[in-house]
């Protein structure tokens, strides 16, 4: 209704250039907005505001002007000027309820439009570094970024999901080197645990894992290890930095290529393949899994650096190599290849985004976590630098959750390995409430995650509340059966113009916003309004169903209202398919 109402206005402003009354070369700016008050109308328009200028009068002569050079149509029943000269509409019953038909025959389709005109867009989220399993605050960027791809694609975006797993990073050695000293720990050597090491019981059981693979090669003596090793930070003085880096070497030239690898492998391979796995019993799967080792074999990174040389966007300094990000605005320029000759995180992520512009992407969409907010300048300097648009990547930035557990902050730790994991989250309160409580607020708000409030079946918990109104309605046409009565959808759709109550009407226009919530929340990148918008129309039902009884002896009213009661239960399910929630029959 908006869309049809923007376009008869539209066809005034025409009009209006005709008569000579607007300029020719004007072009308003002006919205259509669904009204809160129903003593409002339907839909308003600020029209009259923002052409009062050009018509050189006052917003409520303007408004006058405009709504005498409307036609009748057979949408708009009634019409009046408020306030300044916002112009209100009140759409005819037949248009006010043809949403509910809208609904049900669209199905699963109802609410879906062509913004995204089939364009192509790349969404990277999570994209762990793969040291550990994930943990609760990973969910909240795996549960934003599946809603918000399934939003998209509602949105008519053509939507390529990818994880990039950073398998050739420092971090990676790190990880391969504890898993290898818990391995030796496992063999009856004294070795002690480097500070900087990963911990957590997830390395004792890789660690197993290669024991069970039995390769003497991989048991060098203790003292040969460590051997004139620098000091790490638990001893005084120590750097457990440079004991680390200084480990990895070792752990390289006393194990070599084959057998170090062996180490590597293995660890990026068991992460991994859990983190796969945690994701996809989340409900989480991609098109791509994208290897940084991968882009560097293929000499992508070298290409950018020696591309950005080229067009003079670097210096040397200190022994490391610059780019000069402060020319395009960022607080500093950034190393991309360090004095060692390894590149940077940084150097593979400017590789890595002209890839996907290259890959014909037309957007570009980077759902980082709050903390890396650093990394969208950088990368959009970069893309600028080396000629491509930075206004086609958009980085939505995804806070933390913070869990509670009976009024009390649950501790989390993450270096030490005390933290909860995404699997014990939602081993603890079902994949439905993981991702409906992840979503419930903007993603880049701070969120504090009640687990009781979670796990309970009361109208508190809005999910519980949403998903107990789907399966009230299945239940309903479960009850008309039992009463011997069938339901004549048909018959109901000819009849809707008997919805009258205060209930019905309020349900009517709560169905109409949906289309439009949709295309708002894909342009916002913001699935949390459809979980609010459900609960809303939730409540709506609800309180429709304590009002009215629905199942009625008059055949055409009692049919009206189900064809109404149907809407809501498609309309309930389509969202909560788009935030990742199930839909149940029963509860």
């Amino acid at each position: 209704m908006k869309d049809q109402l923007t376009e008869i206005l539209n066809s005034v402003v025409e009009k209006l250039k005709q008569e000579q009354i607007l300029p020719e070369d004007f072009v308003p700016r002006f919205t259509v907005e669904r009204t809160k008050n129903p003593e409002h109308g339907d839909l308003a328009s600020n029209i009259a505001l923002v052409s009062s200028k050009a018509l050189k009068m006052s917003p409520r002569d303007a408004a006058d002007l405009i709504v005498e050079r409307l036609e009748a149509v057979e949408i708009i029943e009634d019409i009046n000027i408020a306030g300044p000269g916002f112009i209100n509409f009140f759409l005819s019953t037949d248009s006010a309820t043809a949403v509910v038909a809208q609904a049900i025959t669209q199905a699963e389709n109802f609410g879906c439009n062509t913004q995204g005109e089939g364009k192509k867009v790349i969404l990277e989220f999570v994209s762990a570094n793969p040291t550990g399993p994930l943990h609760v605050g990973h969910g909240r960027g795996a549960a934003y970024g599946a809603s918000l791809a399934n939003l998209l694609q509602s949105a008519g975006w053509q939507v390529h999901t990818e994880y990039y797993v950073n398998d050739a990073g420092r971090q990676m050695h790190i990880l391969a080197v504890s898993v290898w000293i818990r391995y030796l720990q496992q063999q009856n050597l004294d070795i002690p645990f480097p500070v900087n090491g990963y911990r957590g019981d997830y390395i004792h059981d890789i660690a197993k894992k290669l024991k069970v693979e039995n390769n003497p090669e991989l048991i060098v003596p203790a003292a040969q290890l460590l051997s004139n090793l620098p000091e790490d930070e638990s001893s005084d003085g120590g750097d457990k930095e440079a004991y680390i880096d200084a480990l990895i070497e070792r752990a390289k030239n006393l194990l070599g290529e084959s057998n170090y690898d062996q180490i590597f492998n293995l660890a990026l391979e068991e992460i991994r393949a859990g983190i796969e796995l945690d994701l996809a019993e989340f409900g989480v799967h991609y098109n791509h899994w994208y290897s940084e080792k991968g882009l560097l074999e293929s000499g992508a990174i070298e290409s950018a650096i020696q591309d950005l040389e080229e067009k003079g966007y670097m210096y040397r300094k200190d022994g490391n190599l610059w780019f000069k990000s402060t020319d395009f605005g960022d607080d500093k320029d950034r190393v991309v290849v360090r004095a060692n000759g390894q590149t940077t995180y940084f150097a593979s992520d400017i590789a890595y985004h002209m890839d996907k512009l290259q890959r014909g992407f037309d957007q570009i969409i980077d759902i980082f976590g709050a903390d890396h907010h650093g990394y969208v300048t950088r990368v959009k300097a970069s893309m600028k630098a080396l000629g491509a648009n930075p206004k086609q990547l958009h980085v939505p930035l995804v806070q933390f959750a913070i869990l509670y557990r009976g009024g009390e902050k649950v501790p989390m730790s993450t270096r030490s390995g005390e933290f909860v994991t995404l699997e014990e989250l939602r081993n603890e309160v079902g994949n439905d409430a993981a991702r409906f409580f992840y979503v419930m607020r903007k993603a880049e708000q701070h969120m504090d995650f009640d687990l009781d409030l979670a796990k309970s079946q009361s109208n508190e918990n809005p999910m519980y509340y949403i998903q107990y109104a789907h399966a009230r309605i299945a239940s309903l046409f479960r009850r008309l059966s039992e009463a011997n009565y069938s339901f004549d959808q048909e018959q109901g759709l000819q009849a809707l113009a008997e919805l009258t109550t205060q209930h019905e009407l309020a349900l009517i226009k709560r169905l109409s916003a949906y289309p439009d919530l949709i295309a708002n929340a894909a342009q916002q990148l913001e699935p949390h309004s459809i979980a609010h918008y459900l609960r809303d129309l939730s409540n709506e039902f609800h309180s429709y169903y304590n009002a009215e009884k629905l199942i009625v002896d008059s055949a055409s009213l009692r049919n009206a209202r189900f064809c109404l009661a149907s809407a809501v239960k498609q309309t309930l399910r389509n969202g909560l398919a788009i935030l990742g929630v199930s839909a149940p029959e029963e509860m």
